[in-house]
């Protein structure tokens, strides 16, 4: 049901395009690629040029946005924004354990392949030239940067302008090195989050050591083991996280029958958590955005042994990991179970193709500006930095004011802010 409508002062119209799975044998399979067109009504008959967001992730479908605000509000002043639902994911051709359940793991393994930022790219051209749009600008959070870096290296003349924000991936570091980078950083959040709540420590202890003494069971039947728990420790790479995991964790047990347990509300609270469970990219393919000519082979898994507090015992404290993922995910998400041969492969696959072009982005002449976050938990600091000094026409906002979901946050100020960065480059070629 895709249909055109109004919503305050806002227009919304959904467009549907079938683009190849394999765009270097465009005859073969096609997918269908969903793309929501938002205009302020007052513009909805202007020539206004064309901002096109790249959501983060990877597997996850761009905003549902319900009111004119945040970064929205101050883009829509200037453009025509395009919400890109990337390849298998919301209205595109979906990607599930449900939609892939039919076919081989080689099947698999050969589909899978083709959802990484180049093929992300290359629809957003084929939707470009299918809209007839000479050039555009584009808005990349997070993974969607590392799109965004895909784009200027080899797409730039159909852009006038890309906005980064917490994305700016590192141009030729293997898997390994990030997870060193990151895993230092979670460490930093873990410290930072006890230190604010002291008694946090101990329960999240009780809660491990309960994990370990007992069989608990998460409401669609998985077991629910303290590996799983340490996995919402993603949340304190984002503002306003570490109140709400507070108040999480100090409800966490239940008296019944005289006897403590973990209460039906924090197990099923843990299952929402495992977005891994609805959008399975993230999980299969989430290394893969760092790999070039290389296999990550689980690379966050084998990262983890340099961090024995990582891997919990009973008698020392409890820690979060973060935004990785792990081969035994397979063994224990219910969803990602029919999987685990697939992924096994891909994180074996070293042929990727190569993402950036350093030469291009040397010589680059699109105005790029990015919000650069000195804590990032996601996107480390010193890399993307690495990324600035190769990365030629650019100007970036370093600040330690917000968290990786800066532009969730305060996208308002913060998209006014690289705009602002993108005209100062403008003059300065003029």
């Amino acid at each position: 049901m895709q249909t055109t409508f109004i919503d305050g002062d806002l227009v919304y119209r959904p467009h549907s395009f079938e683009v190849p799975l394999n765009y270097d044998h465009p005859s073969d399979k096609t997918i269908t690629v969903f793309a929501r067109e938002i205009v302020a009504k007052q513009h909805q008959g202007s020539d206004l040029p064309w901002l096109v967001y790249l959501q983060g992730g990877p597997g996850f479908p761009s905003p549902r946005p319900d009111s004119n605000s945040g970064w929205l509000k101050r883009a829509l002043q200037a453009y025509r924004v395009l919400l890109l639902d990337q390849r298998g994911t919301g209205q595109s051709t979906v990607i599930s354990h449900q939609t892939l359940a039919g076919q081989s793991t080689d099947q698999q393994v050969a589909y899978l392949s083709q959802f990484r930022a180049d093929n992300i790219v290359r629809d957003a051209e084929f939707i470009r030239e299918s809209l007839n749009v000479k050039q555009w600008s584009i808005l990349g959070q997070s993974f969607g940067g590392f799109c965004a870096l895909h784009y200027l290296s080899y797409y730039p003349q159909s852009l006038t302008r890309a906005f980064i924000t917490g994305g700016l991936a590192s141009l030729t570091r293997h898997a390994d090195d990030v997870y060193r980078a990151t895993y230092q950083r979670v460490l930093d959040k873990n410290a930072q989050f006890f230190n604010r709540f002291p008694s946090a420590q101990q329960r999240c202890n009780e809660i491990a050591d309960y994990l370990v003494d007992n069989q608990v069971l998460l409401p669609n039947g998985q077991r629910f083991t303290v590996e799983q728990f340490q996995l919402i420790g993603i949340n304190l790479g984002r503002s306003g996280a570490e109140l709400p995991m507070y108040y999480l964790l100090e409800e966490a047990f239940v008296e019944v029958d005289g006897k403590r347990e973990l209460s039906y509300a924090f197990l099923n609270n843990m299952l929402m958590e495992q977005t891994y469970q609805t959008n399975p990219i993230y999980a299969i393919l989430h290394e893969s955005i760092y790999c070039q000519h290389t296999a990550s082979n689980w690379s966050a898994h084998r990262v983890r042994d340099e961090y024995p507090q990582c891997h919990y015992k009973k008698g020392q404290d409890f820690c979060f990991t973060g935004e990785m993922v792990y081969p035994w995910m397979f063994d224990q998400l219910e969803c990602l179970k029919p999987l685990k041969i697939a992924a096994e492969q891909l994180a074996e696959k070293a042929d990727w193709p190569t993402l950036y072009s350093i030469e291009q982005l040397s010589k680059n002449t699109v105005p790029v500006a990015a919000a650069v976050y000195l804590a990032d938990m996601y996107v480390e600091y010193a890399y993307s930095k690495e990324t600035l000094s190769t990365l030629k026409n650019a100007k970036a906002w370093e600040t330690n004011e917000y968290e990786h979901n800066g532009l969730k946050a305060d996208g308002e100020r913060i998209l006014d802010r690289l705009i602002q960065l993108a005209d100062e480059l403008d003059d300065h070629q003029g």
